[in-house]
Parts: structure tokens; sequence; C-alpha cells
């Protein structure tokens, strides 16, 4: 391999179905390729949509111990010190009046929510599907209990809608008063409005002396649209959403199939 410097300071990766693969593992490849390019001069931030009780463990697994942008970009993370070094939270007057309006546009929504800090927990309500994760959630049933504390973000489902549709007549209902993204399959979220993936990233990246024009992004969702905006370069898994696709510079392999070290190799040997 050449010895010419890495040209990015800064590889900004999601984490589910970007660096993880489908059993929530990173290959070997991967991790090997990471390594070399972060011995190549380049910094690694992982920037997930998951809120820091929902990330610690996996961080903690692959022994990372940088700097994570979580929660949507709510949060920035430094997961050597497990400490929390920035979080925004959803002004929950703001995300009632929201969601009172979207239901008035579509009936019902089954609801769920992250609580702010370390180990903000995720209350689930009445007919939200829970995808199987590791860590446990609050199942509530009073109204009441979902604003009895701090969020970082609302999840909403539709019985009837898609995820695509239910986040598009979200964003056309309350677009002024929040941001709504869909992060993964039925995972749509009620965010603070301006608040972004980019916003959290652009934080992260400040603390290390890093800037936009750095930066590669790789990612898989639409909610990582605002990501490749502001990197230099966003890179694309196989797998990704449509939506992202049409905005990024480069489509690589999928989470699968090693699609960060295919392009991280790439990078590293010309």
């Amino acid at each position: 391999m050449s010895t010419a410097p890495f040209p990015y300071k800064l590889i900004a990766t999601d984490l589910d179905g970007t660096l993880l693969r489908d059993d929530d593992t990173v290959s070997e490849r991967t991790r090997d390729a990471l390594a070399a390019a972060t011995a190549a001069g380049a910094a690694h931030i992982i920037v997930t949509g998951r809120a820091v009780p929902w990330t610690r463990h996996i961080l903690d697994d692959l022994g990372y111990d940088g700097l994570a942008v979580c929660g949507q970009g709510a949060q920035v993370y430094h997961a050597g010190e497990h400490r929390l070094l920035t979080s925004v939270t959803l002004d929950r007057q703001l995300a009632g009046l929201a969601l009172s309006k979207i239901e008035a546009e579509i009936g019902p929504l089954a609801l769920a929510a992250s609580r702010d800090g370390l180990d903000g927990e995720v209350l689930v309500g009445v007919g939200y599907r829970v995808q199987e994760g590791p860590l446990p959630v609050v199942p509530f049933d009073d109204p009441a209990e979902l604003w009895s504390a701090p969020l970082n973000k609302v999840y909403i489902q539709h019985p009837g809608l898609d995820d695509d549709a239910l986040a598009k007549v979200a964003r056309a209902t309350v677009g002024s008063l929040v941001d709504v993204v869909m992060a993964g399959a039925g995972v749509v979220e009620i965010l603070p409005l301006g608040l972004s993936k980019a916003t959290g990233l652009s934080l992260a990246a400040r603390r290390l002396g890093l800037r936009a024009s750095d930066t590669i992004a790789f990612g898989d969702m639409p909610n990582d649209i605002p990501m490749f905006g502001w990197a230099a370069h966003g890179v694309a898994m196989a797998n990704a959403h449509d939506e992202l696709k049409a905005v990024a510079h480069e489509i690589t392999a999928s989470n699968e199939h090693d699609g960060i070290a295919v392009v991280l190799e790439h990078l590293l040997a010309s």
C-alpha cells in the first residue's frame, strides 16, 4: 500500500445497516480497514440515530473509545470516558402540539419516546411495534407518563401507513414545528427543529479540530441525508434507501459485504 496520506481526516459512519452487519457485528475486514485509515491519520466518528443507552453496549463491544454522535445528532458521547458531552432535548409542548396536529390529519398514532441522559429509558405506548433488541423498554399506558421527563425524540407509527408515507404526511403537517425523519424500518421520529446528524457531527468534528471538507461519510437511510450534505463525500451502502442513494457521491457494497472496507481500501491503495 502507498504511504501517501489518507485523503480524508475524518470518517463518519452510521451504525445500523452501515458499519454493523445484520447480526450487529462488524467484520474483521471492516475493522482492519478502519484501523489502517486511522493509522494513516484519519479520525473515526460513529454517527447513529440510536440514543446513547442503545448505543453504548455496541461501542463497548467494538472496543470503540472515540466520540460518537447519538440520538440523531442530539447527543455527543465520549465512548472511552462513558461521558455525555452535549445533549439537546425536544420541547415537549411543541412535540405534543405536533402529535395532535398529525393525529387530526391521519388518526391515532402509536407512540414511543427516548428519554434524555446516559441511562435514558425508551418508553413504549400501546400498539407500538418494538424491534427485538438487547435493551429493555418501559411500557406506558398513561399519556402523561410520556411527558414526565426530558426527551430526545418521539417515535411514531400508524396502523395504515408505511414509513415513507407516514414521514411524508407528518413532515407536511408539522414540518414548521419539529423535524421528522425516517431512520429505519418502522422508525419514524419527531426531533427538535433543525436537529440532524449533521448538527451533531459538526459539533463532534469541531472538538477534533476537523471540518466538513475533511470528511467522508457512510450511511444507508434518509436520516443520513443531512450528514451527506455536510460532508465532502457521501457514500451510500448498496442496501441504502433510494432517497439517500439519490444524493450520494458514490454507492458501495452492502453492509453485509464490507461496503465501508471496499471504499477505504481503495482510498488507502490509491
